[in-house]
């Protein structure tokens, strides 16, 4: 039997507890269980069915008011009036595929452009993340001439063919491409190193070797730079330097999937690789970017996409449409209106302390790490065996639902609670997460 999704099985509805659901919500299930594919996954025992939301706030059908604490879709807030305002306003005007002329989508990548370094010049629009980290992939394999692609054992980066072969957080169901190599998460929790950076590029330039004995050539790595999957790892700033020298010296390229950590998520820069003063090859981005409005795209060095550009044409039917181009104005503005990079930071600090202190009355929890609103909670069995205690995480989750706070788990155990709320989310809004975890936590013993 096909081992669990980490990403999906972890925190999930299952049949066994319909039993226990209320009238309304079970005939919800079944029918969606009778209409559905059954690939798709509901989130808790208790699945919540939402109807409105509002900045970092959600209500279910009974009017219940949650705090979403794990929303990057609507990462300025739910239903921003900018987002809406742009949207409607394009809607009724036009929106058309990128084969046509339109002044949007020039405009548009002119202001995304300033926030990434010179290097990196072109853009391409997609729709979704896996879209963007597929085409990267292609790219990767066009400018190496090689096939091998590497990841974290815990990494995702999407659904298509290409990606779900490099995503081994989809679960031993979803087998891995024979050209995908895994190398272990930078984890300074669980690795005893002094320098995580140096042996982190060590882990991948064993790997690009592996590929070699292999006959498969070197094409390049794809990270998410905090690591959500992996547990959220963000490191100190800085370290991930000596993987993209190690990278490059074996004709590889770098990736980096910036659908989680970009768009002002770590408070400390507007992109997760810029923590690291480091320039990727290619960057990809994805569900932050429209606000809901699903729209991605691949930032790339002009002479690296060249090698793909060059050769094979690419469209994308709605990529880059202006409909979806207007909310990613939108987003754009609104971050630098309301400064929510500078409030990621001061609010993301603000509550690290809070949860840090928090850690230090519950001896199941065992680290507590984060950049800006992108925090990664873990669970164990004691501070100093530092076991996993994924049971413990999603009982956790469990009551924090019931005390309707939303959030859900991460990592290779499943014992890290995966604490990335809209950028919304406000210093009054630590109390009640707070409040509620301290409850959960203690209910637990």
């Amino acid at each position: 039997m096909a081992t669990r999704s980490t990403i999906m099985d972890t925190n999930s509805f299952r049949a066994e507890h319909a039993a226990a659901l209320d009238e309304q919500t079970r005939t919800l299930t079944e029918k969606r269980a009778r209409l559905l594919g059954d690939s798709y996954r509901l989130f808790y025992r208790n699945p919540v069915h939402l109807v409105r939301g509002e900045q970092q706030y959600l209500w279910d059908a009974q009017g219940n008011k949650y705090l979403d604490v794990y929303n990057n879709v609507a990462s300025i807030g739910h239903c921003h009036p900018a987002v809406i305002e742009a949207v409607q306003q394009q809607m009724s005007q036009l929106n058309t595929h990128t084969r046509y002329l339109h002044e949007r989508i020039l405009d548009y990548t002119e202001s995304l452009l300033k926030y990434v370094p010179g290097e990196v010049s072109k853009a391409m629009y997609m729709c979704t993340g896996s879209e963007a980290n597929d085409l990267a992939i292609r790219v990767a394999r066009a400018w190496s001439g090689g096939t091998g692609i590497i990841v974290t054992r815990e990494a995702y980066h999407g659904t298509s063919e290409l990606t779900s072969g490099a995503s081994p957080a989809l679960g031993s169901g979803q087998p891995l491409a024979a050209t995908t190599r895994l190398v272990p998460a930078p984890d300074r929790y669980r690795v005893d190193t002094p320098d995580i950076g140096t042996w982190f590029a060590a882990q991948i330039q064993e790997q690009i070797d592996d590929m070699s004995a292999h006959g498969i050539k070197f094409a390049g790595l794809l990270v998410d730079s905090i690591f959500s999957s992996d547990g959220v790892l963000p490191g100190p700033a800085g370290y991930l330097k000596p993987a993209l020298d190690v990278v490059h010296r074996n004709g590889g390229i770098f990736i980096a999937d910036e659908v989680q950590p970009g768009f002002a998520r770590t408070g400390e820069s507007f992109w997760g690789f810029a923590r690291h003063n480091i320039v990727p090859d290619v960057i990809t981005m994805g569900k932050p970017m429209g606000n809901g409005i699903p729209v991605s795209a691949m930032l790339a060095k002009p002479e690296v996409l060249a090698a793909f550009s060059d050769t094979i044409p690419y469209f994308n039917t709605f990529g880059g449409n202006p409909v979806s181009v207007a909310a990613a104005q939108a987003v754009l503005k609104v971050i630098e209106d309301e400064k929510l990079q500078q409030h990621s930071l001061t609010v993301g600090t603000q509550l690290q302390k809070e949860l840090a202190a928090l850690a230090a009355q519950h001896d199941c929890v065992g680290d507590v790490r984060g950049a800006g609103l992108f925090i990664g909670f873990e669970l164990v069995t004691d501070k100093a065996s530092k076991n996993p205690d994924k049971q413990r995480a999603l009982d956790v989750i469990e009551r924090l639902r019931e005390d309707h706070v939303l959030t859900s788990v991460a990592g290779p155990h499943g014992n890290v609670l995966k604490l990335r709320p809209t950028l919304a989310f406000q210093a009054h809004d630590i109390d009640w997460l707070v409040g509620s975890l301290d409850k959960a936590l203690r209910a637990g013993r």
